[in-house]
């Protein structure tokens, strides 16, 4: 089924540019990724203007977090998953429990399947099930595996036109032709539901695809099946621009609220963790972001952000009740910021051998709930449909389907022309200064929010992650 935000007229499309080759696996599982690329320092792109009247936030002492158990985390994303679908909790939890239970069913569909694999996309409407598209004309009988508690039907369709491997070699290939055709350059992805090519382009280009036309000239060009759609606003990094200051080892005077605020309760943290507000300067002008995960060198702890925040970054939290808000200095490491990449890794304060740091992130918009990261997801394993959730520091907690897990976003994000390995989720939940938050599924770290498309009126359409399968050489997610 089409994803929500395809069936309002808003797919994606392609990214031109030099072509790098794609990478193929990730440090986490062995698998060598493309050549390791030098730190690239990345400002971010200007944003638009947001009036930001200077009003300190309140602190008012809070209780510290709370570390979730599983079942705790299992049930906060099941009634995100409840109330997006209008489903009983008790059938929310199933589905999300089968969710992760039929990853290796569907990455033995890929191996089985290699040679006419068009997608495999999860549906949640009318029923749950996984559908696998195919090409050629050859029947597959449909199966039914027991996963999480229930039985999960797997769909076969066949008749699709490209392969999947197909469809990204061409968008590859043709990437620069196609960003040469249009204005402003476009965004592009498999749409692993219809095995199809999307072409994302600025409304003001739509006018260029009249009759037609344009759509007919794509498919020409790369032989496979194309469609345009429009997105209203161009795609950018989330680094949210402020008035905030923050100095190292000193009091801070406050967060300073935009007009649609900030998740605005920073609670008791004695130290970092993901989903936490980091603050730092570029140019005189202050810029918030999220932190991402705990990482490791196998030395020393540090956390994930993304590249186009601040070198530099202080790490905001609320101290215990009755002494002063402090910001934290994290020493910057270094940033990865090309093609497939958009990481920044910054030294954590040193722990006491006898007092380990817990690889933990924030689950809630109040950031009263941690959670540690017990595993890691694949890109290649997520499928189109699975629903994933984040935490920014503009927008709090917050789960939603994956629209397309190949995607290159539009632009020049990425030092120049994105590659096709970012994962896009559907909104209506991203802003500004969630750059670098933690994407996961329970306590399954899965990428870094890198940035976002939005509506005319200013609304989220989707935004997309960098995977942690392209954290940096020598660093690995710290977990438990």
């Amino acid at each position: 089924m089409t994803a929500k935000w395809i069936e309002a007229g808003l797919a994606g499309a392609l990214v031109a540019g030099l072509w790098l080759p794609a990478p193929s696996g990730a440090a986490q599982t062995g698998v060598a990724p493309p050549v390791p690329l030098p730190p690239v320092p990345l400002p971010p792109v200007p944003l638009p203007p947001v009036p930001l009247p200077i009003a300190p936030s309140p602190i008012a002492p809070v209780d510290a977090p709370q570390l979730q158990l599983p079942v705790d985390a299992a049930m906060q994303d099941a009634a995100e998953y409840a109330r997006r679908f209008g489903v009983p909790l008790d059938v929310a939890l199933h589905r999300m429990r089968a969710q992760a239970a039929t990853i290796p069913v569907t990455d033995a569909l890929r191996r089985e399947f290699a040679d006419r694999l068009a997608g495999i996309a999860v549906e949640h409407d009318p029923a749950y099930r996984i559908v696998v598209l195919l090409t050629g004309t050859d029947p597959v009988a449909d199966r039914v595996v027991e996963a999480g508690g229930m039985s999960v039907p797997l769909v076969f369709r066949t008749g699709a036109a490209a392969t999947l491997d197909r469809i990204l070699g061409q968008i590859r290939t043709f990437q620069a032709a196609i960003r040469a055709a249009l204005p402003h350059p476009p965004g592009i992805g498999a749409d692993q539901r219809t095995g199809t090519l999307v072409v994302m382009v600025a409304t003001a280009d739509l006018a260029l695809d009249r009759d037609g036309a344009l759509t007919a000239k794509f498919a020409d060009m790369t032989g496979v099946p194309v469609r345009i759609e429009a997105s209203d606003r161009p795609m950018l990094p989330m680094a949210l621009q402020t008035g905030i200051t923050a100095t190292p080892g000193a009091t801070a005077p406050g967060i300073l609220a935009a007009t649609t605020a900030l998740a605005d309760v920073v609670t008791v943290m004695p130290d970092v963790a993901g989903g936490g507000r980091v603050v730092g300067t570029v140019d005189g002008r202050r810029y918030v972001c999220t932190t991402g995960f705990v990482v490791t060198d196998g030395v020393a702890d540090a956390i994930a952000t993304a590249a186009h925040c601040p070198d530099t970054l202080d790490y905001v939290g609320r101290p215990p009740a009755g002494t002063e808000r402090r910001a934290i200095a994290l020493p910057y490491v270094g940033q990865w910021g090309w093609g497939y990449q958009d990481v920044q890794i910054n030294r954590a304060p040193a722990l006491p051998a006898t007092a380990p740091r817990l690889p933990a992130f924030f689950a809630d918009t109040a950031k009263t709930r941690l959670r540690t990261v017990a595993t890691w997801r694949n890109r290649t394993s997520t499928r189109a449909g699975d629903f994933v959730c984040h935490r920014g520091e503009r927008t709090g907690y917050s789960c939603a389907p994956v629209a397309m897990v190949d995607f290159a976003p539009a632009g020049d994000l990425c030092g120049g022309a994105c590659l096709p390995t970012w994962v896009a989720v559907e909104g209506p939940t991203c802003k500004s200064g969630d750059s670098g938050a933690p994407v996961f599924e329970g306590q399954v770290a899965l990428g870094l929010v890198k940035g976002g498309t939005y509506r005319a009126d200013g609304s989220c359409l989707f935004y997309y992650y960098m995977s942690t399968d392209y954290l940096p050489p020598g660093w690995t997610l710290a977990y438990r």
